[in-house]
């Protein structure tokens, strides 16, 4: 009965920007360009591994927090409440924390089928977003979303890159649309 208690309530995996002495430490692309530092190296691999682990994780749904995915020529955003990792992240190339990134481990298979449940929303999120003719209206309803979800210093460290692959443009395309509202905000 104690091993499986043990086993049932694992302590959360947390990696967040907090300096805690237990969490490992995550921090998004500061920088608005395709160029990976060191730091962003060392944490994008250390959460790589996490999700070619084959477990699944849950992105903290207390938290205004989620991971950009790169896979292949896209990306996907796991938002908070969604299942990252098992099968169904080995093909992922890249993760970018957004926010201050904490993953939990679920602890029965309805919390599971939740995370799931929520991971195929934020997919059918950005799914809307896409199906926008023009290039410019998807990077700007994306930056919408983001911006109502994140503060602006947050959404200000997502690369263009981050933002193009999510909704299917180039992107200097991101950055020309990025610059415009920047430009209105002055």
């Amino acid at each position: 009965m104690d091993s499986e208690n043990q086993q049932r309530y694992q302590p959360p995996i947390a990696l967040a920007c907090l300096p805690v002495d237990n969490t490992i430490h995550f921090s998004g692309c500061r920088d608005q360009c395709n160029s990976r530092n060191d730091s962003t190296d060392h944490s994008a691999s250390e959460i790589l591994k996490l999700l070619r682990s084959g477990q699944v994780l849950v992105v903290n749904s207390r938290r205004r927090n989620g991971l950009i995915l790169y896979k292949g020529f896209h990306a996907e955003f796991a938002g908070p409440g969604a299942a990252v990792g098992s099968f169904y992240d080995r093909d992922c190339d890249w993760a970018l924390p957004v926010g201050n990134l904490s993953l939990l481990t679920p602890e029965s298979h309805e919390e599971r089928q939740k995370a799931y449940l929520i991971r195929r929303q934020w997919i059918r999120l950005i799914k809307q977003i896409t199906e926008k003719s023009q290039p410019q209206q998807r990077v700007h309803k994306i930056l919408e979303q983001f911006e109502q979800y994140f503060d602006s210093q947050t959404v200000s460290q997502i690369p263009d890159e981050a933002f193009a692959r999510l909704v299917g443009v180039l992107p200097q395309t991101a950055n020309i649309v990025r610059s415009a509202a920047r430009i209105l905000e002055e």
